[in-house]
């Protein structure tokens, strides 16, 4: 091994400089990344929570437990409310960031996402939620488990609302007191606008950096809002009513569930982001738009800023 590197070294020498540093800086480069992922696994094993498993009642739970005995929400597809069973589980306590998704994304030789020029300054500050698309949310949670050897994915629907209720305790707000509590659990509008400000951003935003607002009960931080979170399951307008164990949703579908929320404080994200509220979209969303003139155009922009992930471990025992 030692006279192959001194082989390697004279031939780089013997060609010269300019043969020598691409190689170099090759090497550089594929180091650097080495240290990112491992810096990335051991920083996502940490935040693994443990979620030790149970029966709760899945859907708007108001006519059990508002003194009014009426639904919390208007919305028809969080109901009927039914009995479902969960084996144990880990979630991620943060969503998947920028910086997380970049050496993601540098690994697998992709472009990275969100460099468009008035997109680089938001996606450049530390901690703010990476804009997914579902198959690139699902991907990166299944890259990680490969890596870590676990059997890592989207949490389903039902995990995703069992964790922001607390292990399905009767929870409206997924905040540390179940209050909706403007600048102190929750950012506020006026917030947002100073942290534009700050950082001279070109487009309004609607995620800010992961972590400043206390977690939930459970160590889960950003659940109520920061960005809409991708599920695994497609989206069905009806809950089965049956009672169901482990459920991963409807074999098929056209648009993919999203939970949480991209607003802000106050009475919009009071009706916006209960813990059962549901929202949906397609899984890849275009960028595409129609100008004055009737044109079709693409704006290059990336369509899925609101929306993020975090991960789900499968295991029925603590994996640390």
């Amino acid at each position: 091994m030692k006279n192959t590197s001194i082989a390697w070294a004279v031939a780089l020498i013997a060609l010269g400089p300019a043969a020598a540093q691409p190689a170099i800086v090759e090497q550089s480069q594929e180091g650097l990344l080495a240290q990112q992922i491992k810096a990335l696994k051991a920083r996502t094993l940490k935040n693994l929570v443990f979620v030790k498993g149970g029966t709760f009642k899945m859907g708007d739970f108001g006519q059990i437990h508002s003194p009014e005995g009426l639904p919390y929400s208007a919305d028809t597809d969080n109901k009927v409310l039914h009995d479902v069973r969960l084996d144990s589980f880990s979630l991620s306590a943060y969503k998947v960031t920028y910086e997380d998704f970049d050496v993601f994304t540098d690994a697998m030789g992709q472009p990275r996402i969100s460099m468009h020029r008035r997109e680089v300054k938001h996606r450049s500050v530390p901690g703010v939620p990476a804009g997914v698309n579902w198959y690139q949310a699902r991907d990166y949670c299944q890259w990680m488990g490969k890596l870590l050897n676990l059997p890592m994915g989207l949490p389903t629907e039902a995990q995703w609302e069992y964790a922001a209720r607390n292990r399905g305790k009767f929870v409206v707000y997924a905040t540390d007191n179940d209050k909706v509590e403007t600048d102190r659990n929750v950012i506020s509008y006026d917030g947002v606008s100073e942290f534009e400000r700050k950082h001279m951003l070109d487009l309004p935003v609607v995620t800010m950096p992961v972590g400043e607002f206390p977690p939930t009960p459970l160590g889960l931080y950003d659940v109520i809002n920061n960005g809409h979170e991708w599920v695994q399951d497609w989206y069905a307008p009806v809950y089965d009513t049956a009672p169901q164990v482990n459920p991963t949703g409807p074999q098929s579908g056209e648009f993919k569930v999203r939970r949480g929320s991209d607003s802000k404080g106050g009475e919009s994200l009071a009706f916006n982001s209960m813990t059962f509220t549901r929202s949906h979209s397609e899984p890849v969303l275009s960028s595409r738009f129609s100008s004055s003139s009737g044109e079709i155009k693409d704006s290059g922009l990336n369509p899925h800023k609101p929306i993020t992930a975090r991960c789900a471990v499968t295991l029925k025992k603590p994996v640390r």
